[in-house]
C-alpha cells in the first residue's frame, strides 16, 4: 500500500532545512520552488505574490523562463492565477488552456504545459499569493498532491508575512500585506484615535510548523480536543447559562463543531502530512475562513464565525496561551480591533493605554459601546474584515466621528489626522478653561449642565468636565459588566464612591434598567421577546421581581447616610407604578430605621418620561414625584415608532423637528406650572445645536456625556437666550410643522457668532 503522506513529509522536512539556512530571500524562494517541483514530479513550480495594487507578480519559478521573474504579472481575477487569488480556491485542471479564465503570458513560455494545479497562499483567510505546479502531460492531480501543495503554501504565507520578501519588491511598490486600507462602517462613539493595532483575541502565530513525530502530534491534538469539548460541556451545564436563547445556541454550535468528525479528520490528515498539531489547526482554519469570506448566507457566515472562534480556542489550548499577559504588553497607543467583545472584557484593558476601539460587529446600543462611551474612547463599528486585514502592531486611525478606519495609513492621511487630533486637543484645552466659569448665558440665565455616568471609571470626569452634578447615574452598567448579580455590598460600595466623588453636587441614581437591549446573560426568567424595547424591562421588571429593587434601594439608602438621595424610576407608564415603587422604598426605610442605620437626610423620588402615555397624565405625575427627567432617546424612539438601533432609519427623522420639540416644550411647561424640576438626559443634550433648541424651549437643566459639556458650555456662554426663545416659540407656534428647525438654529448661531 502506497504511503501518500511520505512525499509531503519529506518536502516539509526539506523546507524546514531551507528556512533555517542563511540565504538571501530570492535564493531561498528559488530553492523552495525547485524542491516543490522535484517532490511533486512537476516540470514547473511558480510562486506569484499579491502586491498592494492588486497585481500578482511572479516572484520565483522552476521550469518557466527565469527572465520572467518580477516581470510577469496578472491582475487580481485575471487568468487562472488571478482567479485563484480572487476566489481563494484551488484549481486542478488536466487541460489548462481550455479553461475560460486561461490567459497566455508569452514571456513565461508556459504554453507547452497542459495540466495545472494552483492553490492560494493564505494567512488568516487572506490571500497573499498563488502557488502553481504544471506538467506537459494531461493529468488530474491527486487529492494528496493538492493537500501537499496547500500545506507548502502555508509555509510560504508565513515567509511573506514575516516581511522577508519586501526586500525583493521594486521601488514604489508594496506587497498586499502592507497596503493601506480604508474601511467604512458606522460611528458608535465620537472622537479620533491614532495608534497601533492590538487584536482583542490575538491571532496566534504558529512558528513550529513541522512535526518530528506524527503519532505524538495526534495525541496532542486529541488531548486538546478533549479539553475543548469538556470546557464547552461545562459552560452548557452551568446554571447561569442553562436557559434558551442566543447564548445557548452559540455554545451548542461550538459543541457541534468540536465533535464534527469531518473537521477532526482534516486536522489529522494535515498532521500525517507532516504538520504540528497547531500548524494543522491554522491550516484548516485558514482554508475554512477563506471559504467563509465568499458566503452570502448570513446564517452560514455566523456559524462559520463560531467555528473560527472555536479554532482559536483550540490553538490557545495547544500552545498554552492565556489572556493574562496581554494587558501588560499593550503599546501606549493601543487601538483594540475585535469581531465583538463584552463590556467586562473592555474594562480589563488599562484605560490610559487605549486610544480607540474597532468592532466588526455590534450596534451603537451594544453593552461594550456604552462602556466605551463612558470611558471616552472613540468607537467605529460594523467594520467587516477588520480582524483579518489587521496585523498586530499595524498603524491605524479610528475616526469615530465619521465611522471610518484607516489601516496602515499613508503619511499624508496620518498627517491630516494628527492635525485634527491637535485641533481637538486645543479645543479641549479651551473647554477646560471654561470648566470653572459659571454656566450662564450671554443674558444672564443660569443653566445646570449635568453629566451622565454609570461606572467607577466615570467619576474623575465629574471634576474634569466641570459638571454641576450627575443628572443620570445608570446603575445597570454595574450589572452589565459583571458575570453574576452584584451583591448588595458591592452595590453599596459603588454608590458610596459616587456620592463621595460628587461631594456637595447632586447625583440622581436611576434604578436598574435591564431588559430590552440590555440583556444580562446570567439573569434567568427573561423570555425571548419579539419586541424587547416594548417589553419586560426597567421598572416593569423590577416591580415584578421586587427582590432586585429592594436590594438596590437598601444599598442606596445605606450609601447615602447623612446625605441627600435622589432615586429615579425608568420606563414609567402609569402613576400606579410610582406608588408601588414608593411602597418598596418606604418599607426599606422603615427596616433600616428599625436597626438604627444612618439614613439619608432627604430622599427625593423622580420618574423618567420615556413612554408617551405619560404625556396625557403630566400633572398627575408631577403631583406624586419630586422631579422628572426626560429620556429623549427612548421617548423619540417611541413617539416616531423607529428602532434607534436600525441603521436604515437612523437619519430618517430629526429629533429637533417641530413636532418633537412641541412635545418637549409641553413637558417643561407642565413642570413650570406645578413647580416640578425638569431635566433632560439623552443624546439631544450632548450636541450644541440640539442643546440650543432645548434651552430655547425652556429647559434649564440638561445631562450629557462628560465630553459634551465643554462644547455645550462654549455655546451657551455666547447665547442670547431671550432672543433665541422668542425665535423658537414663534417657530413652534406657526401653523406649519414643515419648518427646518436645524437650519434656523444654524442661521441664528451664525448671526450671533455662537460656536457650534
Amino acid at each position: 500500500m502506497r504511503d501518500t503522506a511520505a512525499g509531503p513529509r519529506l518536502l516539509l522536512r526539506r523546507l524546514r532545512e531551507l528556512m533555517a539556512e542563511p540565504l538571501e530571500p530570492q535564493a531561498r524562494l528559488d530553492r523552495i520552488v525547485h524542491h516543490i517541483a522535484l517532490n511533486m514530479v512537476a516540470e514547473v513550480c511558480s510562486l506569484y505574490v499579491l502586491r498592494a495594487d492588486s497585481v500578482l507578480e511572479l516572484y520565483a519559478t522552476e521550469g518557466l523562463n527565469p527572465g520572467a521573474v518580477h516581470l510577469a504579472q496578472l491582475r487580481l481575477g485575471e487568468g487562472l492565477v488571478g482567479t485563484i487569488a480572487a476566489s481563494a480556491r484551488a484549481l486542478n485542471l488536466s487541460e489548462a488552456q481550455k479553461h475560460p479564465a486561461f490567459a497566455y503570458l508569452p514571456e513565461t513560455g508556459e504554453e507547452i504545459y497542459n495540466s495545472f494545479l494552483g492553490v492560494p497562499v493564505l494567512r488568516a483567510g487572506r490571500t497573499l499569493g498563488v502557488l502553481v505546479v504544471q506538467n506537459r502531460t494531461m493529468r488530474q492531480y491527486r487529492e494528496d498532491e493538492v493537500e501537499a501543495l496547500e500545506t507548502t503554501a502555508m509555509v510560504i504565507a508565513e515567509m511573506i508575512a514575516s516581511g522577508d520578501l519586501s526586500r525583493l519588491t521594486r521601488p514604489g511598490l508594496e506587497l498586499d500585506l502592507s497596503r493601506p486600507v480604508t474601511m467604512r462602517g458606522m460611528s458608535f462613539n465620537e472622537g479620533v484615535g491614532l495608534g497601533h493595532v492590538v487584536l482583542h483575541e490575538p491571532r496566534i502565530v504558529v512558528t513550529n510548523l513541522f512535526n518530528e513525530d506524527s503519532d505524538e502530534e495526534l495525541v496532542r491534538l486529541e488531548g486538546a480536543l478533549s479539553s475543548l469539548r469538556l470546557s464547552i460541556d461545562d459552560m452548557l451545564s452551568r446554571r447561569e447559562v442553562a436557559f434558551e436563547g442566543e447564548h445557548r445556541e452559540v455554545l451548542e454550535a461550538y459543541r457541534m463543531f468540536a465533535n464534527d468528525r469531518g473537521w477532526v479528520r482534516r486536522l489529522e490528515e494535515a498532521i500525517r502530512n507532516g504538520l504540528t498539531a497547531e500548524a494543522a489547526v491554522e491550516k484548516v482554519q485558514s482554508d475554512m475562513r477563506a471559504r467563509m469570506m465568499h458566503m452570502t448566507d448570513p446564517y452560514l457566515r455566523e456559524r462559520m464565525s463560531d467555528f473560527d472562534d472555536l479554532a482559536n480556542r483550540l490553538l490557545r489550548m495547544l500552545l498554552g496561551h492565556g489572556p493574562e499577559a496581554l494587558a501588560n504588553s499593550l503599546p501606549r497607543d493601543a487601538i483594540l480591533v475585535a469581531r465583538s467583545m463584552g463590556a467586562a472584557e473592555l474594562l480589563d484593558y488599562p484605560r490610559d493605554k487605549l486610544r480607540g476601539l474597532v468592532l466588526e460587529e455590534g450596534a451603537i446600543t451594544s453593552h461594550v459601546v456604552i462602556v466605551a462611551r463612558a470611558m471616552g474612547i472613540p468607537v467605529a463599528g460594523q467594520m467587516k474584515g477588520a480582524v483579518s486585514m489587521s496585523e498586530k502592531g499595524d498603524a491605524v486611525i479610528v475616526d469615530g466621528d465619521d465611522g471610518v478606519v484607516h489601516l496602515r495609513p499613508q503619511s499624508d492621511v496620518e498627517a491630516a489626522y494628527a492635525e485634527k487630533v491637535r485641533f481637538r486637543a486645543r479645543r479641549q484645552e479651551l473647554f477646560r478653561e471654561l470648566r470653572k466659569r459659571p454656566s450662564v448665558t450671554k443674558d444672564g440665565e443660569h443653566i445646570d449642565l449635568m453629566m451622565n455616568a454609570g461606572l467607577a471609571v466615570d467619576l474623575p470626569q465629574l471634576a474634569e468636565s466641570g459638571a454641576a452634578g450627575i443628572g443620570l447615574f445608570r446603575t445597570e452598567l454595574q450589572f452589565m459588566v459583571a458575570s453574576t448579580f452584584p451583591r448588595a455590598e458591592a452595590q453599596e460600595r459603588l454608590y458610596r464612591d459616587v456620592l463621595d466623588a460628587a461631594r456637595d453636587k447632586a447625583v440622581t441614581f436611576r434604578t436598574i434598567d435591564i431588559g430590552g437591549d440590555k440583556v444580562l446573560p446570567y439573569f434567568k426568567g427573561a423570555a425571548q421577546e419579539e419586541n424587547p424595547a416594548l417589553g419586560w424591562r426597567a421598572v416593569r421588571l423590577t416591580l415584578d421581581r421586587p427582590g432586585l429593587l429592594r436590594t438596590q434601594v437598601r444599598a442606596l439608602l445605606k450609601a447615602a447616610g447623612g446625605r441627600e438621595l435622589r432615586i429615579m424610576l425608568p420606563m414609567v407608564t402609569e402613576i400606579s407604578e410610582i406608588r408601588q415603587a414608593r411602597e418598596i422604598i418606604d418599607k426599606e426605610v422603615r427596616h433600616l430605621s428599625r436597626f438604627a442605620h444612618h439614613l439619608p437626610t432627604k430622599l427625593k423620588l423622580g420618574a423618567m418620561i420615556e413612554v408617551p402615555s405619560l404625556l396625557w397624565q403630566l400633572e398627575e405625575l408631577m403631583a406624586v414625584v419630586d422631579f422628572v427627567s426626560v429620556g429623549s432617546n427612548d421617548l423619540f424612539q417611541f413617539v416616531t415608532a423607529t428602532d434607534r438601533g436600525n441603521t436604515q432609519l437612523a437619519g430618517r427623522f430629526d429629533p429637533i423637528s417641530v413636532p418633537f420639540l412641541r412635545l418637549l416644550r409641553q413637558i417643561v411647561r407642565a413642570g413650570e406650572k406645578t413647580g416640578t424640576p425638569v431635566t433632560l438626559c439623552g443624546e439631544l443634550a450632548g450636541r450644541p445645536v440640539s442643546a440650543m433648541a432645548l434651552l430655547g424651549i425652556g429647559y434649564r437643566s440638561i445631562s450629557m456625556s462628560p465630553a459634551a459639556i465643554g462644547p455645550v458650555k462654549a455655546m451657551l456662554t455666547e447665547l442670547p437666550l431671550d432672543a433665541l426663545a422668542a425665535r423658537m416659540h414663534e417657530t413652534l407656534d406657526a401653523p406649519s410643522s414643515e419648518v427646518d428647525v436645524r437650519a434656523m438654529l444654524h442661521a441664528f448661531a451664525e448671526e450671533h457668532d455662537i460656536p457650534l
